[in-house]
This record gives C-alpha cells, sequence and structure tokens, in this order.
C-alpha cells in the first residue's frame, strides 16, 4: 500500500490504545509509487524528477506514524518535536518495504507528555532501509503550561539572517489539504487546529521535510544520510517561507525553512554519503 491509511471504517471506530513503553508494532509491508511520489510532491510545489526514480524518503515519516495509528496509537492532536530520518540506502519506487516500530519512551512534561518511538523499514534482506524515529507531544487539554513540552534542544542554526538562501515557498489551504492525509485533523481542519491552540491548520512535519531532503537531493544526489530534525515552530497552511543553509566551508552543516528571520524546522546534517 501506498502512505498507509488507518485500518479503521467510520462504522467500526478504532480502539485507541493508551502508548505505553515497549509496545510494539506488528510488521506491515508499505509501498510508494511513482504516482504518488508525483502528486504529493506536486501539491508541495516540488520536482518528483529531483529523486531520479528513487523515493524521497521523507514519505516515511508520515509512513512511520500510520504504522502506530494501524496499531491503535491515535496521532490527533500530536505536534512532531524532534525527528531522525536516516536513509541508509535509497529505496525505489514501487519497491516494498516491512515497516516494524516500538514505543521506546514516555515521558511526564508540562502540557500531556512526549512519546519516543523507533520505527524502521527494512528491505527484502531484512536490512534497513530508512530509519525514522521520532518524539511527539500528546497534549492532555486537562493541562496548561507556557513551558509546553519542558526543556528544548539547543538550536542547530543560530543566525538565520546570515546563512545561504534558496528557494521560497507560499502555502495554500488548497495544497496543504491535497497533500495531507488522514490521521490528525489539526492538519486540515480549521475547528481542529483552533482547538488545539493555533490559529490555523499546520503543515505536518513531514510535509517541511520535503522542502529540505529536496534542496539537499538537488546539490548533493546523496547515496546515504543522517538528519536530525526539531519543529521549532508551527507552519501555517498559508505561509511562505524560505528554504536556507547554514555552511561550515564548502561543506552544509544544517538545513532549515524560516520565515522573517525565524526558524521554523531545522536539519542538522549528521553524515551525507554523495553517490547515487
Amino acid at each position: 500500500m501506498t502512505e498507509q491509511q488507518p485500518d479503521h471504517q467510520p462504522d467500526k471506530p478504532m480502539q485507541w490504545k493508551v502508548p505505553e513503553e515497549g509496545f510494539e508494532f506488528e510488521p506491515d509491508t508499505v509501498v510508494v509509487t511513482q504516482e504518488h511520489q508525483e502528486e504529493k510532491l506536486a501539491a508541495c510545489g516540488l520536482q518528483a524528477s529531483t529523486f531520479a526514480g528513487f523515493v524521497d524518503a521523507s514519505f516515511y515519516i508520515g509512513l512511520g506514524i500510520h504504522a502506530g495509528i494501524n496499531n491503535g496509537i491515535s496521532a490527533e492532536g500530536n505536534v512532531n518535536m524532534l525527528q531522525s530520518l536516516i536513509q541508509h540506502r535509497p529505496v525505489r519506487l514501487g519497491e516494498e518495504l516491512t515497516v516494524k516500530g516500538y514505543i521506546r519512551k514516555i515521558t511526564e512534561v508540562p502540557r500531556g507528555v512526549t512519546v519516543d518511538t523507533e520505527v524502521w523499514f527494512e528491505g527484502e534482506d531484512g536490512h534497513r532501509a530508512i530509519s525514522a524515529s521520532r518524539r511527539s507531544l500528546k497534549p492532555d487539554p486537562r493541562k496548561k503550561s507556557a513551558r509546553g513540552a519542558g526543556d528544548r534542544p539547543a538550536p542547530v542554526v543560530n543566525a538565520p539572517g546570515q546563512l545561504q538562501q534558496f528557494d521560497r515557498y507560499q502555502l495554500t489551504p488548497e495544497a496543504v489539504k491535497s497533500y495531507s492525509q488522514e490521521g490528525n485533523s489539526i492538519h486540515y481542519e480549521m475547528d481542529a487546529a483552533n482547538k488545539a491552540g493555533f490559529r490555523a491548520p499546520i503543515i505536518g512535519g513531514g510535509m517541511g521535510v520535503h522542502y529540505l531532503v529536496h534542496t539537499l537531493m538537488q546539490h548533493f544526489k546523496a547515496q546515504s544520510y543522517e538528519l536530525s530534525i526539531y519543529f521549532r515552530r508551527p507552519i501555517f497552511w498559508d505561509d511562505v517561507f524560505t528554504v536556507a543553509v547554514d555552511t561550515a566551508g564548502e561543506s552544509w552543516r544544517a538545513l532549515c525553512l524560516y520565515r522573517e528571520d525565524k526558524v521554523l524546522t531545522e536539519a542538522k546534517i549528521e553524515s551525507l554519503v554523495m553517490g547515487i
């Protein structure tokens, strides 16, 4: 299947489970097709041809979230905070992978709990092709705190005004709804976003990562890479933002999406091997 949808039907509501440390997902098969990639990247305003017959690994962020949904772990109202994205090797469009995962850690925070989930995707050989582990905030409506999810990790990009700038993008509600998948209505319904404290729907973390990976692949055609991604501020469905790069000499050390000198999403490049 492509970009898994929750298996439950409207007349058979899912019996959601309370996230617990050690809870393991049932393995499942996932596929990203050429048609799916072209459709979703077009909604982002990006060129699928950049990936030259391979999958944009950003898709596995959403697939990892839906693996949890299909195992009874609700994503409704959750907000991505941290994301690790590792492409161990390129994945061809149409290639079947097996998704596996488990909940590694639950932490009480001022606004609810954070859930650390390990997720990875294996090829037919049993080796990992993609790893997409994350930390998300599961808000508790009974809890209110300015500190939200607790202490924030140190910034990766310290001077966004000095970054090397690349493309600028204008989001639209229509495009964001076209990209978004069922499972977390704060990405596509105004009422749900307002109830969660946002002025409008916010894009999913994976959608934002497409812009970073697209820029990376345009310039490096990477065989493998590892990104540590931090979602610093919400990106609304009508926002304008720029992709920029923090360089160290001729090397790239980080990428970010920013607006008015404020970093929205940033990714530290932990490793990069060219070769496609």
